[in-house]
């Protein structure tokens, strides 16, 4: 008898066991979800035990970061556990890995049921806060920062904190309401409506914010044993990386629904992460690319239709907040944001399709200042159409873009070519390693090491040439994946020089989507009637460079490194909890390009003093440094003059950085034409664009110097050999 066999046929005992022995007064439904439950745990574990990359152990070390991830999930900014609730849940902290193998999850929904006890006096709290009036000039503050709050040690100091809450909100809806108030005063007499006193703004500010606590509230009294269950696999698949994920059933359909790119609305890739719904990646050609205020690593706090009512999505799950941020193309959405530098704002997008030409290869010729011409390709991503067009054959891929582009700018006598990466989050591995070959003869490009330490070369066997002058890739930190991989072999091979943030994002892993359908055990006990059972994301293997350290974690670090106005956020890998560590392998033989034309340390030298006088750069580093400050001071007045007087100042501060164009590497939209544009107006437009964008008028800078300087050649690396460490 198989393993497998043996393990359908004890499964499907124990649920029968389980509904024989529940007892009249369960319901059904809670029997059946119960058991589904049962079988969820034992598919998922042995799916993670046996095919999770790095064979990572189910045992207490695990539950305990497990348990930690659950609590951070469902109250993370302690507004309902007290300290001695924490204390009695904390007898399970090293059992959920034995719920898992037993099949017996008991924790959420003891967890759960103690949370709401909570909520019901919080409730009783909002009670009291609607009979009285609150005093919002009181000098108070809040922790904005989640790690720094402790659980509170009694019922009264939980009132005091939702009560501060609640005041910092009233005061923010005031000033909202207060901005609008002023601002009918411009319109003309007809559509003019009577001013609101003061005293009318406040209390409609308290209702409006009373009454969106309620439905927070209200929301979590209603959840089901369902949604807790679903709520602790995934935290279960999050304990061992961040790219690790259990995807229910509705969550499954959405993330197919993205992958066949038929869907509207703002045009982001969201996650959910310590309770919050946090943006992971903003899709190029989206709505929310074209309005530029949303970026990844924003944590969304709620979601409002048009001028409708604000939702709170705090705690809420990933697949209802998504409900709420989609919509029909030209509805408006606006979203209550907190940046990564702690800064609130409210945004407003207007749904849209994604615009998929905006998400294909641009390419335009750039003229330096002594009218020099030099080459530049933007890959937003690394797309490929796989689907079969009728034709046995593929759809558009980025490769063969990015060959059209090479050899429109061959036909141009260039000093250089940039590649431009920022922003890129990845894509098809396969494109990587071609891109990567358009550039070098022939040899390895990336190694890629499964869970059974066996290590696979992926090569570039054509030996064209496609561009072999001097080569320069822009980064940045939102650059990851596919992008790292490119970045990461043009530099070992010393054929690109890497310019731009200090490191790259540092996703440096391979998931693997397992429809857990597909995974039942046993058909014959009817276990067809628990479908559809979702999906498990499952890291399955990592990228390593050919010089033999892994991408994952420390990302690519460039050559020559610009001010960034992220660099005060936590952004990349290297932040995300259990994250996989950065390692090495032994490196892939390999021969450098012979006419590296850049040296180095020369190179650098000049950029930094250029960038040291360049007006831009400064206002970057600037902002860079404000988002330090605001980071480390994360206790904020809640006063109503103090509230006021940080976002007039955050407002003075956002009309700055528009002033900065496009030192972010974003794509100017505000005077995009009401017309299909030719491919020389395409250029044109890109290439007048690119004026104002510090990173690659810098990088053009750097070429010039390189044409002007002779660098002595890197010379051959011998095989089995590997660089300096840089």
């Amino acid at each position: 008898m198989t393993a497998k066999r043996l393990f359908g046929l004890l499964l499907a005992a124990l649920l029968c066991w389980s509904t024989l022995t529940q007892g009249a007064a369960t319901t059904h439904e809670a029997g059946f979800e119960k058991n589904k439950a049962r079988l969820l745990s034992y598919i998922l574990t042995q799916e993670l035990q046996h095919n999770y990359f790095s064979h990572k152990a189910m045992d207490d070390d695990l539950s305990r970061e497990a348990f930690s991830l659950y609590l951070k999930q469902i109250d993370p900014r302690k507004q309902f556990y007290l300290q001695k609730d924490i204390d009695e849940l904390s007898q399970f902290s090293t059992k959920l890995d034995d719920e898992m193998r037993n099949g017996q999850v008991i924790f959420p929904l003891v967890a759960e049921e103690m949370l709401k006890a909570r909520v019901a006096t919080v409730q009783h709290f909002l009670d009291d806060f609607e009979k009285r009036d609150l005093d919002l000039n009181k000098k108070e503050f809040l922790e904005s920062d989640d790690k720094k709050i402790k659980y509170c040690q009694t019922e009264d100091e939980l009132k005091d904190r939702w009560e501060k809450t609640i005041k910092y909100q009233i005061v923010s809806q005031y000033l909202n309401r207060d901005a609008a108030n002023e601002a009918k005063k411009d319109l003309p007499d007809k559509e003019k409506e009577p001013p609101k006193s003061e005293q009318e703004l406040l209390k409609e500010a308290k209702e409006k914010v009373l009454k969106t606590s309620r439905e927070l509230l209200e929301r979590i009294m209603k959840r089901e044993a369902k949604d807790e269950y679903d709520r602790f696999f995934t935290i279960v698949a999050r304990s061992y990386d961040p790219h690790t994920d259990y995807m229910p059933p509705t969550e499954k359909e959405d993330f197919d629904i993205h992958m066949r790119g038929s869907l509207e609305g703002i045009g982001a890739e969201l996650q959910e992460e310590d309770g919050f719904i946090k943006v992971r990646r903003i899709i190029p050609g989206g709505a929310a690319a074209r309005e530029k205020q949303l970026t990844a690593h924003d944590v969304i706090l709620m979601v409002a239709q048009g001028k409708g009512t604000p939702v709170d999505i705090t705690d809420m799950r990933i697949n209802d907040a998504v409900r709420l941020i989609r919509g029909p193309k030209g509805s408006e959405v606006r979203l209550t944001v907190k940046k990564p530098d702690g800064h609130t704002v409210v945004i407003p997008i207007i749904r849209d399709v994604v615009q998929l030409e905006e998400t294909f290869v641009k390419s335009t010729l750039l003229e330096g200042q002594k009218h020099e011409r030099y080459g530049y390709i933007k890959i937003p991503t690394f797309y490929r159409d796989f689907e079969d067009n009728g034709h046995a054959q593929e759809g558009r891929n980025v490769t063969d873009d990015v060959k059209k582009a090479l050899a429109g700018i061959n036909k141009t006598k260039t000093q250089g070519l940039i590649i431009d990466l920022r922003n890129n989050g990845g894509g098809a591995l396969v494109d990587a390693v071609k891109i990567a070959g358009l550039f070098i003869k022939t040899g390895p490009v990336v190694q890629i090491k499964s869970s059974d330490n066996k290590a696979e070369v992926l090569y570039d066997y054509d030996p064209d040439v496609y561009y072999s002058g001097p080569l320069l890739v822009l980064v940045n930190r939102f650059s990851a994946s596919a992008s790292e991989i490119l970045a990461a072999a043009l530099q070992d091979y010393h054929r690109a020089l890497i310019v731009g943030s200090d490191h790259t994002y540092g996703k440096g892993t391979v998931q693997t989507v397992i429809n857990l359908d597909n995974e039942l055990p046993l058909m014959g006990f009817d276990m067809d009637q628990y479908k559809p059972l979702g999906a498990l994301k499952i890291t399955t293997q990592k990228f390593y460079r050919i010089s033999g350290g892994s991408t994952q974690d420390k990302g690519v670090i460039p050559d020559v490194v610009l001010p960034d106005a992220f660099a005060g956020s936590k952004i990349g890998e290297r932040y995300d909890e259990n994250a996989l560590p950065w390692d090495t392998i032994a490196p892939a033989p390999y021969e450098r390009w012979q006419n590296f034309p850049f040296d180095l340390r020369q190179i650098d030298a000049d950029s930094q003093k250029r960038v040291q006088t360049n007006k831009k750069f400064v206002e970057i580093e600037k902002e860079a440094e404000e988002g330090k400050d605001r980071m480390a001071h994360t206790l904020i007045p809640i006063d109503l003059a103090s509230v006021k007087q940080e976002r007039d100042r955050t407002s003075a501060l956002r009309k700055e950085e528009a002033k900065l164009g496009h030192a972010l590497g974003m794509d100017d939209d505000e005077n995009a034409p009401d017309h299909v544009l030719t491919p020389q107006e395409e250029s044109k437009r890109l290439a007048n664009n690119l004026k104002d964008d510090p990173y690659v008028q810098e990088s053009l800078a750097i070429l010039n110097e390189a044409g002007e300087t002779k660098a002595p050649p890197a010379g051959i690396m011998e095989a089995g050999t590997t660089p300096a460490v840089r």
